[in-house]
C-alpha cells in the first residue's frame, strides 16, 4: 500500500472533456459550474446578476460606443430599437427588422455612426447627434450625371436576356422594357437599370417580360433589343449587403444572397460611393473570392490585415495600400465559420477569435512568425463538451472572459490570458436561459428568459444572488485521481484539505466548512487560509472525481488550491 499526497494549485485548464481525464499533465477540472478561474489559477464564484429592464420578448444585444463617456447598449427587439446608456433607457424607436432577422443583422461603427446590414434589408444608419439618436437608411450617392453611385454587374441568369426598349403610356420620360423570356419580377421595383448609357429605375411590374423604368428625360427607342446592359448589385430583388466592415477609410460591404463571394470596398474616404471609377487608387474595389469551393462571405473583419471568413474558410487582403491595382488575397485556412446567424468575431489580445463552421470550435486566427501566414488555433481543444449550438458571443477585455450563448440557454466562459497560461473553460447557468450577450464600457449585459418573461440584466460584483432572488449552485469537481498517473486497484481518502481566500461558504464532497463567526460580518471580506475535511472509505472506480467543492449559499468563495491525502493499492 503507497502513501500519496496530490496538491492541485492551478485550474488554469478548467472543465475538460472526459476525452482527457487520463492525461497527467492538465491542470483541469471534471467540472466548472458558475465559477471563473481567477489570474492567479484559483477558483471563484461568478459575479450575480442585476436586472436592468424588461423587455417583452425576446431580442438582442448590441455595443454602441460613441466616445469615452458616452457608451450604450442597443436592444433590437420586433420591429423595436432601445438603447441604454447604464440602466437608463434613453431612446425607444420604430426598427424596421422582424424578430427572426435579428440573428443575421451585422454591424460596424465610425465615430458616432453604427451602421447596421442585413442581406434581405436595406442598410440602416443609428447616429447620434447632441442627445438625440436617430435611425434611418443608408444612401448611396450620385454623381454629377445623377447616376447612383453604387456598384453594377450583369447577374448570371441575365445573361442571355435581351431587352427591347419601347414608349410607355406612362409619359415621355419612361419606357417600356419588354424582354425575349421570363425575367422580370414584383421585386424588381425601385431597381436601376443601365442601359443606353443612361440610368434607368423600374417604377411598375407588368409581367414576367415587361416592366416600366423611368428615366428623367425624353428619349428616342432604339430598333433593336438591348444586349449590352448591367443592374445594380442591391435592390429587394437581389438582395442586400451580408456583412460590413471599415478598412483603410473605405466602407467594406461582404457577400449578398445573389453575390455570396464578392467583397466591394468604397472610395477612400467617401462611404457612400461604390462607383468603379477610372481604377485610380483611391477609387472603389470589387473582387470576387475564387477557389474549388463555393465561398460565402460570413463576415469581414477589420484587424492587421482585412480578414475575410467564409462558410468554408479564411481569407486575408494584406495589401497596404490597398488600391484597384493592389490588391494582395489570398485563403490562409480552411476552418469555415458560421452562416445562418452572425456571430461577431472578437478581438482578443490582438487576435480574431471566432466560432467554425461546426460550432463546436471556437479558433483564434494569428500570423505567424515571419507575419505572412495566418493559423487557426483551437482554444477549446479540451472542453469540445462546452460547445454547440451558439447562438451569441461577446468578449469582455476588463475580465478576460470570452462568453459563449448556446442555444440550450447557458453560457460557456472562457476565462483566458495566454500571458499567464490561463486558457479555462466553464458554465455559467441561472434559473432561466441566457439568450444573448454584449459588453459595454467593460460591462457584460445578457438577455434572460426567466418563465415567459425576458429581462435585461448585467453581471455585478455588487449581487451575489441573481437579481437578488435566484440563488444559483456553483460546482468544481476534481479530475479523476487516474489523471495524476495513478493507475491503482484500491483508493483510500484520509483527507482533503483546501486553501481558501476571503470566503464565507465552502462545502467539500457534500460537508459543510464550519468557519469562524467572525466572517460573517459585514466588515470583512472572509476566511483566508487552510479549511479541511476527513474521510474514511475505500473506492474502486477511478473515473470518478476525488473531491468536489460546491454550494448555493449567496456567499463569497476563492479556492486557491486543494491536496488531497490518501493511499492506494496497485
Amino acid at each position: 500500500m503507497t502513501h500519496f499526497i496530490k496538491t492541485q494549485n492551478a485550474f488554469s485548464a478548467g472543465e475538460v472533456s472526459p476525452d482527457f481525464f487520463a492525461c497527467s499533465n492538465i491542470n483541469g477540472l471534471s467540472k466548472l459550474e458558475n465559477m471563473d478561474v481567477t489570474p492567479g489559477g484559483g477558483l471563484s464564484r461568478r459575479k450575480g446578476l442585476e436586472q436592468i429592464d424588461s423587455i417583452g420578448n425576446n431580442g438582442r444585444l448590441i455595443p454602441f460606443s460613441v466616445d469615452e463617456n458616452n457608451n450604450y447598449l442597443l436592444v433590437l427587439t420586433n420591429l423595436r430599437l432601445r438603447i441604454y446608456n447604464g440602466i437608463t433607457m434613453v431612446a425607444d424607436m420604430v426598427a424596421p427588422w422582424a424578430s427572426a432577422d435579428l440573428c443575421k443583422i451585422q454591424y460596424a461603427q465610425r465615430s458616432g455612426t453604427m451602421m447596421f446590414v442585413h442581406p434581405l434589408y436595406r442598410p440602416q444608419m443609428l447616429q447620434k447627434v447632441g442627445n438625440s439618436f436617430s435611425l434611418s437608411q443608408y444612401g448611396f450617392s450620385s454623381d454629377e450625371n445623377g447616376f447612383i453611385n453604387m456598384p453594377r454587374t450583369r447577374f448570371a441568369d441575365s445573361e442571355d436576356v435581351k431587352i427591347t426598349v419601347s414608349s410607355s403610356t406612362q409619359g415621355n420620360t419612361y419606357a417600356t422594357f419588354t424582354t425575349n423570356r421570363d425575367f422580370w419580377q414584383p421585386a424588381n421595383i425601385a431597381t436601376y437599370i443601365f442601359l443606353m448609357g443612361k440610368q434607368w429605375i423600374i417604377t411598375h411590374y407588368i409581367s414576367p417580360t415587361q416592366v416600366t423604368a423611368f428615366l428623367g428625360e425624353t428619349f428616342i427607342p432604339p430598333v433593336d433589343p438591348i444586349t449590352d446592359w448591367t443592374e445594380a448589385v442591391f435592390s429587394e430583388r437581389r438582395g442586400w449587403p451580408a456583412s460590413i466592415s471599415f478598412y483603410q477609410d473605405r466602407l467594406v460591404f461582404g457577400g449578398s444572397p445573389s453575390l455570396p463571394s464578392t467583397v466591394w470596398m468604397s472610395h477612400v474616404g467617401q462611404h457612400t460611393n461604390f462607383s468603379a471609377g477610372t481604377g485610380l487608387d483611391d477609387e472603389a474595389i470589387a473582387l470576387t473570392l475564387l477557389s474549388q469551393e463555393r465561398q460565402q462571405i460570413c463576415t469581414i473583419v477589420s484587424s492587421d490585415n482585412l480578414q475575410i471568413l467564409t462558410s468554408v474558410g479564411e481569407w486575408a487582403i494584406s495589401s497596404k495600400p490597398l488600391t484597384p491595382s493592389n490588391v494582395d488575397i489570398k485563403q490562409h485556412t480552411s476552418v469555415g465559420s458560421v452562416w445562418a446567424r452572425n456571430l461577431p468575431p472578437q478581438q482578443i489580445e490582438g487576435r480574431t477569435v471566432f466560432v467554425s463552421a461546426n460550432e463546436h470550435d471556437i479558433r483564434e486566427l494569428n500570423l505567424d512568425d515571419l507575419t505572412q501566414n495566418y493559423n487557426a488555433t483551437d482554444l477549446c481543444a479540451y472542453s469540445k463538451h462546452l460547445l454547440g449550438g451558439v447562438i451569441d458571443i461577446a468578449y469582455n477585455s476588463d475580465t478576460h472572459q470570452l462568453f459563449v450563448v448556446l442555444n440550450n440557454g447557458t453560457i460557456s466562459v472562457l476565462n483566458y490570458n495566454s500571458s499567464l497560461e490561463i486558457a479555462a473553460w466553464a458554465k455559467y447557468t441561472t434559473a432561466g436561459q441566457f439568450m444573448s450577450v454584449a459588453v459595454v464600457n467593460n460591462e457584460t449585459y445578457v438577455i434572460v428568459k426567466r418563465d415567459s418573461e425576458y429581462t435585461i440584466e448585467k453581471f455585478s460584483s455588487d449581487t451575489l444572488a441573481d437579481c437578488n432572488e435566484y440563488e444559483f449552485a456553483y460546482n468544481a469537481c476534481s479530475l479523476p485521481l487516474v489523471a495524476s498517473g495513478h493507475n491503482a486497484d484500491k483508493l483510500h481518502i484520509h483527507k482533503i484539505s483546501a486553501r481558501i481566500m476571503n470566503t464565507k461558504s465552502i462545502s467539500i464532497n457534500a460537508q459543510r466548512i464550519t468557519l469562524p463567526n467572525w466572517v460573517y460580518t459585514d466588515d470583512t471580506p472572509g476566511f483566508t487560509g487552510d479549511v479541511s475535511i476527513n474521510q474514511l472509505g475505500t473506492s474502486c472506480d477511478y473515473m470518478v472525481p476525488i473531491w468536489r467543492i460546491h454550494g448555493t449559499e449567496s456567499l463569497p468563495i476563492t479556492v486557491l488550491s486543494v491536496t488531497t491525502y490518501g493511499r492506494y493499492t496497485i
